[in-house]
């Protein structure tokens, strides 16, 4: 309690952002160190200069961090600061981690071998599948999954991370305590069971959207990578991905129909070099060699399920995303006839989704 106090007290000193904030922590290694250094040794750190010295050694709210304390511990969360061997390991190596974090649930250290799946709010039936499968596939191996509990891609991957029996941590962008949206209530509280909800910012403050982009920043930092399911070109989680990529995170899309408008972030980050993956199985060829020893074999399910080679041609059409049978047909230069039976085989064995209309799309 005690280090927490003065890591609390240090994030509410005036001009101390969260990059110095941790500059100070890296040189002086506690809080309270900070406090009893001399206003010479304050201003051998970079960026300390005498007013912001001053601001240490003249600290005089106490009041205020007990108030901290006591809202956090009324909400039932817990004040993780830089020194708690709980502090997220992947987040303590970029520039700019949270002072403090606000943390429902439990951090375990297996949790750094973590990968974010974000994207789209409004996702398309093709957007929703791939957020399943990736979630899922990554889920199953181990591999925490990191989103911000929003609606759409969020919520799914979070949900599809729970049903495999895996661990998922949400970024709020929001105080720990309010919940939103609202209606993720129920898996609000099941990823506490099952691993971690958290926030940097005070308790109850209410969502706003001048958060969540600053928000993004902790979602990429927890992750050893960040998967783009389905982005528009203003998409936040293009804001996700610039943060990836600045903190040497690697950064993952899924492809999406070329007249998609909700594609257009996403196809427009593969065709600028942003590595284009299927499924989970590629996300984790990329990590596993550094983080998992290299363990994870990639199925191959068209080898499980013994196809012909026609029925591999069209589910290698269907990559491209739903689409209706005469384009199946066209793409695939097979007999109409033909396509329509190998589609019914592909449906039965559960490898592709019959949409209304005639359309079909992998059921990844």
């Amino acid at each position: 309690m005690k280090s927490t106090f003065f890591g609390v007290a240090l994030s509410l000193v005036p001009s101390i952002g969260s990059v110095l904030y941790k500059r100070l922590i890296d040189h002086f290694k506690r809080a309270e160190a900070v406090f009893n250094a001399s206003i010479q040794e304050l201003m051998e750190v970079h960026g300390v200069g005498h007013k912001t010295a001053l601001a240490i050694k003249n600290f005089d709210q106490e009041t205020k961090v007990e108030e901290k304390l006591l809202t956090a511990k009324t909400a039932n969360a817990c004040i993780l600061t830089l020194e708690d061997e709980d502090y997220p390991a992947n987040l303590l190596k970029i520039n700019n981690p949270p002072s403090i974090l606000y943390v429902k649930g439990k951090i375990k250290e297996a949790d750094q071998f973590a990968v974010a799946v974000v994207g789209s709010r409004i996702p398309s039936e093709y957007g929703r599948q791939a957020a399943s499968l990736i979630s899922r596939g990554l889920a199953s191996e181990g591999i925490t999954i990191v989103s911000g509990m929003a609606r759409g891609i969020d919520s799914i991957s979070h949900r599809e991370a729970l049903r495999a029996g895996g661990r998922t941590i949400a970024v709020l962008g929001s105080g720990i305590d309010v919940i939103y949206p609202p209606e993720n209530k129920g898996l609000f509280h099941e990823i506490i069971l099952n691993g971690a909800v958290i926030s940097e910012l005070p308790v109850s403050t209410l969502p706003n959207g001048i958060n969540f982009p600053n928000r993004n920043r902790i979602i990429s930092g927890l992750s050893l990578g960040v998967v783009i399911v389905e982005a528009g070109e203003k998409s936040g989680s293009l804001i996700t991905a610039n943060y990836a990529t600045n903190q040497h995170r690697k950064v993952f899309a899924i492809p999406g129909q070329i007249d998609s408008m909700g594609s257009r972030g996403t196809n427009k980050l593969i065709r600028n070099g942003t590595r284009l993956i299927e499924d989970a199985y590629d996300v984790i060829e990329v990590i596993s060699p550094n983080y998992m020893d290299g363990k994870v074999v990639r199925r191959d399910t068209t080898k499980e399920w013994n196809l012909s080679e026609n029925a591999k041609l069209i589910l290698t059409t269907l990559k491209e995303g739903p689409l209706h049978i005469d384009t199946v047909a066209t793409r695939s230069r097979l007999n109409i006839n033909e396509v329509s039976s190998i589609l019914l085989n592909l449906e039965l064995d559960g490898l592709i989704k019959h949409l209304p209309g005639k359309i079909f799309m992998k059921n990844w």
